[in-house]
């Protein structure tokens, strides 16, 4: 039953995903600590972030770690299955009927429309992260990190991969 669990559970958001990795990461944070429980948001917010200092998508990162945490090598295999062929057979199927129609009035309006739902998904996950975080960690530490941040990415142009490194290196000296 778990193995079945764990595909849905990766199975569902990256059908219903559009977007890519970050487009689905509130659908699957939704099944993994919503509905299943498999971990509490901050473990989910951690996975996330670690998943984001690594090379490669983010979805399958977390999937492999999620199924293994859950189910063991198993369940590993299973969740990223789950998130890999849907994905990969919707895509090609998707990518034959856009190009067909490329020139479509309708196709044009249709990705103009999903931009700004992608939008709210990630301003929501964004903001239930900071609340998170806020609860957890303090506004003192919140303000330290997304003012370091901050500075990092925007103003000496670090990559975003350094700049969660050493989020997660401040996390473990200042918050474990």
């Amino acid at each position: 039953m778990i193995y079945w669990q764990l595909f849905l559970a990766f199975f569902i958001p990256n059908i219903i995903g559009y977007g890519g990795g970050p487009a689905i990461i509130p659908l699957i944070e939704n099944e993994v600590v919503g509905r299943y429980g498999w971990m509490g948001a901050q473990e989910f917010a951690e996975t996330l972030a670690l998943g984001n200092a690594l090379p490669s998508p983010i979805a399958t990162k977390m999937a492999g770690y999620i199924g293994y945490d859950v189910a063991g090598i198993a369940g590993a295999v299973v969740a990223v299955f789950a998130t890999v062929v849907p994905s990969l057979l919707l895509m090609l199927g998707a990518l034959g009927l856009l190009y067909r129609h490329r020139d479509s009035p309708r196709v044009k309006r249709m990705s103009q429309w999903v931009r700004p739902v992608i939008a709210v998904m990630m301003g929501w996950l964004t903001f239930s992260f900071l609340s998170e975080g806020l609860e957890n960690a303090g506004v003192i530490h919140m303000v330290i990190i997304t003012v370091a941040s901050g500075l990092a990415l925007l103003r000496f142009n670090v990559h975003p991969a350094f700049v969660v490194l050493a989020a997660l290196v401040y996390g473990g000296l200042f918050l474990g």
